[in-house]
């Protein structure tokens, strides 16, 4: 059976299967999320079965972001696929599964299990990817309204004079943890699609602290020289 296939059919199951009402972690996410990884994987041996597989899968038990539980609902997901993978796909590969279920539990961030597979490796860069650029900022953002952040302080909108909190401000986050996601990359092509599109956050930053000093049409170079892989 061809990988589309099987894509069609990972699809028809979660959009009868899969109901929440996190929009950032949709089926479009899940779609994204393998078109990343087909292009980070291309020349690789990695086994695509298994990438597309954990693509679609590894948000299959997501957890809010403040739950006290959110480090382990990447291992509750890897669990909870295997057992999708058994009951309603029994034609799936068996060979297939501990490396599948090892990709989803190594995917999330808040977990810290490093992967161990290069199968694993992608998937976590793939969705990594998801954190940055036009699409990262719109869904750092959505999450912050659902959670009833504050979008920034605008009297120190970088943090310069304070602590950095993304529990109390959403931009905060960036700093904190979306503009190291670069380092944290575990594949050569995932890394330079992720430094250029932390750029794309950098540059935010830049025309958004410009607009706060009352400059419409610039934006503060400062931010660029002090945050941007692309133009330090």
């Amino acid at each position: 059976m061809s990988l589309t296939r099987w894509q069609q059919r990972y699809e028809n199951w979660l959009q009868q299967n899969w109901l929440h009402d996190d929009k950032a972690h949709d089926i479009a996410h899940l779609r994204r999320v393998w078109m990343s990884a087909t292009r980070i994987m291309q020349h690789s041996v990695a086994d695509p079965m298994v990438v597309l597989t954990a693509c679609y899968f590894h948000d299959v038990v997501n957890l809010p972001k403040n739950h006290p539980e959110r480090h382990l609902a990447s291992t509750y997901a890897a669990e909870e696929t295997r057992r999708i993978l058994q009951q309603d796909f029994p034609d799936f590969p068996e060979a297939l599964l501990d490396s599948v279920a090892h990709a989803v539990q190594a995917h999330s961030f808040s977990a810290r299990i490093a992967p161990q597979t290069l199968e694993a490796k992608i998937v976590q860069d793939a969705d990594r990817l998801e954190s940055l650029g036009a699409i990262g900022l719109a869904r750092v953002f959505y999450t912050a309204g659902a959670l009833g952040r504050p979008l920034f302080d605008s009297e120190d909108p970088l943090g310069k004079e304070r602590e950095l909190d993304d529990v109390k401000w959403t931009l905060d986050h960036f700093q904190k943890k979306l503009l190291r996601l670069p380092e944290t990359m575990q594949t050569e092509a995932g890394r330079l699609l992720a430094e250029h599109n932390a750029d794309f956050l950098v540059q935010y930053m830049a025309k958004l602290c410009a607009e706060l000093q009352g400059n419409l049409t610039a934006i503060d170079e400062s931010v660029l020289r002090d945050f941007s892989p692309i133009h330090s």
